[in-house]
């Protein structure tokens, strides 16, 4: 079965805000779509956080490598493109794109063998996992709203990230994390994404260790983006003296740039991004890498139904896994696939056992939201 054409649908009207940029609105298109199509009528489904422009000039770079392959060896695949693409980018665009054809590879890939991803992986050492309910921080009455929606929605498990946390003062910090606290009670799980790698980040240590030690006693989960995110040094000092778990990794590309924060114990939890980091491929290299070195890995999916199926068959095929990063609410979650996503009533979400990624485009609810090229 052989691969003979691309299909990039970029998504807009339907786009979340942004805690990275102030001015990020609905209609602005961050998220691409990525089907590959075979000679026998098959598609597999990606995502990349990507716009569509530069998904699309990236995936133009990769036509000659890709048309005519295989669609049935996705990390054989996308490395000999990865290798014969090096001089036009070693990370950035080129691998968020290669990241989108590189998890529509795997969706093929288990179509083909009639098997869910997660086993094609190694085999799956779960069949269910906590997801996380990822919102951003707000003032203090709007972001209590914001939290009584999402526990509403059955959510154990809650991540607050960006502004105006580690914008204003420590008075502003702690009032946050108190209203969170007081707010869901103490047996929802609370995370903090403090956004450290936001254009001119202006904390250092010393501010990230005051605020680990607040956040610890609000009996918050971990501590994330505390620091800019190539500041392995810092993260190993903060890590060995933070008195919660610290993580990062959202940023990163390619298996080599998370190697010194895992060689280092830089951080208890490293978070790769499948639609970002070079897709399943190499989330799978990270997470074993991780793995032998006691460190985490819980997958970073600020993104699109595709990229939360992709996280839950990754999570699934690790021996050790808690969470997954679930953006809620998000149209592109919620509207883009046939049968969405339904937490348990334990706040659970199960892994996906139909053949591939397991999921199928409601192309209807798709339209809403596309631009295409």
């Amino acid at each position: 079965m052989k691969i003979v054409d691309v299909r990039l649908t970029g998504l807009a009207g339907g786009t979340v805000k942004g805690g990275w940029v102030d001015d990020l609105k609905a209609d602005e298109d961050v998220h691409t779509i990525v089907e590959v199509l075979t000679d026998d009528g098959l598609i597999g489904l990606g995502s990349t956080f990507t716009s569509l422009s530069l998904t699309s000039a990236a995936v133009q770079l990769m036509r000659p490598f890709l048309i005519g392959e295989r669609a049935d060896e996705p990390a054989r695949v996308t490395e000999k493109i990865r290798q014969s693409l090096f001089w036009q980018g070693r990370g950035g665009t080129v691998e968020h794109a290669l990241s989108g054809i590189d998890i529509a590879l795997w969706d093929l890939f288990g179509q083909i063998c009639k098997q869910p991803v997660s086993r094609l992986l190694g085999g799956c050492y779960r069949d269910r996992i906590k997801p996380y309910g990822s919102i951003l921080f707000d003032e203090p009455l709007l972001l209590r709203e914001t939290l009584r929606q999402t526990v509403s929605r059955g959510f154990k498990a809650i991540k607050l990230g960006w502004r105006p946390f580690g914008r204003r003062d420590r008075a502003t910090d702690e009032e946050l994390i108190r209203t969170a606290r007081e707010t869901v009670g103490p047996d929802v799980e609370l995370m903090v994404d403090a956004g450290g790698s936001e254009q001119f980040w202006p904390h250092g240590y010393k501010w990230a260790l005051e605020t680990a030690k607040m956040l610890a006693q609000y009996n918050v989960v971990w501590f994330e983006e505390a620091l800019p995110p190539d500041d392995v040094e810092g993260f190993v000092e903060l890590r060995r003296h933070a008195p919660l778990p610290i993580s990062t990794g959202e940023v990163l590309t390619r298996r080599q740039s998370f190697w010194p924060f895992i060689q280092r114990h830089a951080v208890d939890i490293v978070q790769p991004d499948a639609t970002k980091c070079g897709g399943l491929t190499e989330m799978l290299r990270i997470g074993w890498m991780a793995y032998e070195h006691n460190v985490l890995l819980v997958p970073h999916g600020w993104n699109t139904a595709i990229g939360l199926a992709a996280d839950l068959h990754l999570v699934a095929a690790l021996p050790v896994a808690r969470y997954v990063e679930y953006l809620t609410p998000s149209p592109y979650i919620e509207d883009i696939i046939t049968e969405p996503f339904k937490l348990d009533a334990e706040g659970y979400l199960p892994i996906p056992t139909k053949p591939g990624l397991g999921v199928t485009l409601n192309r209807e609810g798709l339209e809403k939201y596309a631009l295409r090229r």
